[in-house]
């Protein structure tokens, strides 16, 4: 297995739910963290949160993933403040659920342009430090919904159905430049991403901890092989 202290990582939507797990999971690891969220006092708030999670460092910086220029001067600031890149996690995202007649067209668009061409966005910007360092990591947090598409997600299912080909594109695109992509797959997870109720569902749902320990896994995982794709699923799901 793989050390990871002093590797520095760039989170995305790292203030709250599986992002914010992610990043006190990798900070207890050692990882130096650079979190984006679009939200100051939501930063603020989740900063001490990961800061207390172990001894890596912590910065948090305001970004919209929608734009490109936020994200390259997220990342460039978090190559600044720690002096490289190593890991790229691509957490943030959001859902409107809605009927496609019932969708309006800036909605279609918050959804493709958070989900998907936000992932773009950051990894554009993050290639060029990773090569730099010789090689990295990008991990991509997707959805069962990208396979299991559902009424009124048709916007959601198509943007990780996309993001999941994506992952696949550049994971041959890159492989040997020693880069790894892998995306994660979660069904459920007990946050307040969908039900605007945090912990909602928790008796059976997946923990965002749970999540963060899959990405945890797959940077320490061997490098000779790589899990592109995991599968997560509550084991028990409601009835």
């Amino acid at each position: 297995m793989e050390s990871l202290r002093g590797q520095v990582a760039v989170v995305t939507g790292g203030s709250r739910g599986i992002g914010l797990a992610i990043a006190r999971a990798l900070v207890a690891e050692g990882v130096q963290v650079a979190v984006t969220g679009k939200s100051a006092a939501n930063l603020s708030a989740a900063r001490p949160k990961i800061e207390a999670a172990g001894p890596g460092a912590v910065e948090t910086l305001q970004a919209d993933v929608r734009r490109y220029d936020d994200v390259r001067r997220a990342i460039d600031a978090a190559v600044s403040r720690f002096g490289g890149l190593d890991i790229l996690i691509n957490n943030a995202g959001i859902g409107i659920f809605a009927s496609v007649s019932a969708m309006t067209p800036a909605q279609w668009s918050d959804v493709i342009d958070t989900n998907l061409t936000g992932v773009f966005n950051a990894c554009h910007a993050a290639l060029p430090h990773l090569q730099r360092r010789g090689g990295g990591f990008i991990i991509n947090i997707s959805s069962l919904a990208g396979k299991n598409p559902f009424v009124d997600g048709a916007a959601y299912c198509a943007s990780k159905a996309g993001l999941n080909a994506f992952s696949e594109a550049l994971m041959q695109e890159v492989r040997y430049d020693n880069i790894r992509v892998s995306y994660v797959l979660p069904g459920s997870v007990s946050t307040a991403f969908s039900s605007g109720e945090e912990g909602k569902g928790a008796d059976w749902k997946i923990a965002p901890a749970e999540v963060a320990d899959v990405v945890v896994n797959l940077l320490r995982h061997n490098p000779r092989s790589l899990p592109s794709r995991v599968e997560l699923r509550p084991s028990k799901p409601r009835k």
